[in-house]
């Protein structure tokens, strides 16, 4: 058994899995607020990363100011993408406003792939040195970036959910909207700031993978491969999507390490999260950290 590589794949796994509780907290964030499962998530990261390589290849801005750039556009991307589109589909059925979201991530697929065509396109170079050895690890530095700033973004959401305004506001909408509008908060203003956050966080990530892997459609199939780690944490669990994070990402590597060794299968990869999917739908349908609900008749 090749332990050197079992163990570079488990660090790896480690650090994208930080990514992908990352972006699963998008899904939480707008499912905790709005009760809405938000299948564009993953062109929100294809967006990102495509507006960020734009402002560094076709602008020639410098990284320190075109990432920023890319976070606050984001920002606005989310504030009036809610305000046109999704703010009139309030008070329709869930199903109804599931189906725009799913109308969104092909309509945003065929945009960006007309903007900028359908080949990957590399990243320029960002970093002077593209990896770093820690410890005989040869780890990218885009992933260090990364990691760091995963680990910050959990501790914000932390604090902005327990102690801001807004994330008290957020936590009361999720609760029961009718309840949180007597209270005098607006919902329609925890709606947009919600989707802002959801857009910014997502473009984050986007960032970081296409640094790595460079940008291309295949960018946004994260949205979806993250949705595993949604369903095995809880739908309505920040510190679920964490969990669900680490354990998705050191399955999908460890998939990879067995299928090169021994099955020889291929695309084990990409495939062992949705298998796993699917036994956690059979055997703990909320997740590990989900809220069940009881109905009484």
């Amino acid at each position: 058994m090749n332990f050197e590589l079992l163990t570079q794949l488990l660090v790896n796994g480690l650090i994208v899995g930080t990514l992908y509780g990352v972006v699963a907290m998008c899904f939480v964030l707008i499912y905790k607020s709005t009760r809405i499962i938000n299948f564009a998530q993953g062109e929100f990261l294809l967006i990102g990363a495509w507006t960020c390589w734009a402002m560094l290849v076709k602008f020639q801005l410098p990284f320190y100011f075109a990432f920023p750039l890319t976070l606050v556009f984001m920002f606005i991307f989310g504030i009036v993408l809610q305000i046109v589109v999704l703010r009139p589909m309030i008070g329709e059925p869930i199903i109804s406003v599931i189906m725009v979201t799913i109308g969104l991530s092909m309509f945003f697929q065929a945009l960006v792939s007309w903007i900028f065509g359908g080949y990957t396109k590399a990243f320029p170079k960002v970093f002077e040195t593209e990896s770093v050895n820690i410890a005989g690890l040869q780890i990218e530095t885009a992933y260090i970036m990364s990691l760091v700033i995963s680990l910050i973004i959990m501790v914000g959401f932390y604090i902005f959910f327990k102690y801001s305004r807004m994330g008290l506001a957020m936590r009361a909408t999720a609760f029961n909207q009718q309840i949180a509008q007597s209270l005098g908060i607006s919902v329609k203003h925890v709606f947009a700031a919600a989707w802002a956050i959801s857009a910014v966080v997502s473009a984050l990530a986007g960032v970081v993978i296409g640094m790595v892997n460079g940008v291309s459609s295949a960018l946004s199939f994260i949205g979806i491969k993250v949705f595993p780690v949604v369903i095995l944490g809880g739908m309505d669990s920040i510190i679920g999507s964490i969990v669900g994070g680490l354990i998705i990402g050191v399955l999908e590597n460890l998939a990879e390490f067995f299928d090169s060794q021994w099955l020889h299968l291929g695309n084990m990869y990409n495939i062992a999260p949705f298998y796993a999917l699917v036994i956690i739908l059979m055997i703990k349908p909320y997740g590990l950290f989900g809220t069940k609900d009881i109905e009484r008749i």
